[in-house]
């Protein structure tokens, strides 16, 4: 006989759970952070990158490549991902997605990640400084599994 299945706990638990974990900061906090060392990772998808810009020197990390691009023991790891200890501020359009990004990096052991209350639209309100939009930056591809092809979006 097999186990019981756990009720499942929807969306919204998920995310308030989540949140609970994580130390969210605010747009002023966060340009603050990344002007002190911290990565802005913004994981939104290109076309709302190309519709309303990007954060100046925010790593672009498609949601689907997180962890492979910011594991700093992964072999497929981005440049900027030195260490466990690295602050990594998470943002996305809203500030849903990054919260439950935030904690899959946290998984990984980045202890210090959480993510931007509001994400990029908070930002941009903020009247803090953004690149304007422009034709889609597509981050680099990173070899996989000894292939050169970028992760694929079903992992």
């Amino acid at each position: 006989m097999s186990a019981a299945q756990p009720k499942p706990k929807g969306i919204d638990v998920l995310l308030a759970e989540a949140r609970t974990e994580l130390d969210r900061l605010g747009p002023e906090q966060a340009a603050e952070a990344a002007a002190a060392g911290a990565l802005l990772v913004d994981i939104r998808y290109a076309a709302l990158r190309h519709r309303d810009g990007t954060i100046p020197g925010a790593l672009i990390v498609e949601r689907n490549e997180l962890e492979w691009r910011l594991d700093p023991q992964g072999s497929h790891r981005a440049a900027e991902a030195t260490s466990h200890d690295l602050q990594v501020i998470v943002v996305c359009n809203e500030g849903y997605a990054s919260s439950l990004a935030a904690i899959s990096l946290r998984q990984l052991g980045l202890h210090r990640a959480t993510d931007l209350d509001g994400g990029f639209q908070a930002w941009r309100a903020a009247g803090l400084p953004v690149e304007p939009p422009g034709l889609p930056v597509e981050p680099p591809a990173v070899p996989r599994c000894g292939r050169s092809a970028a992760p694929s979006a079903d992992r």
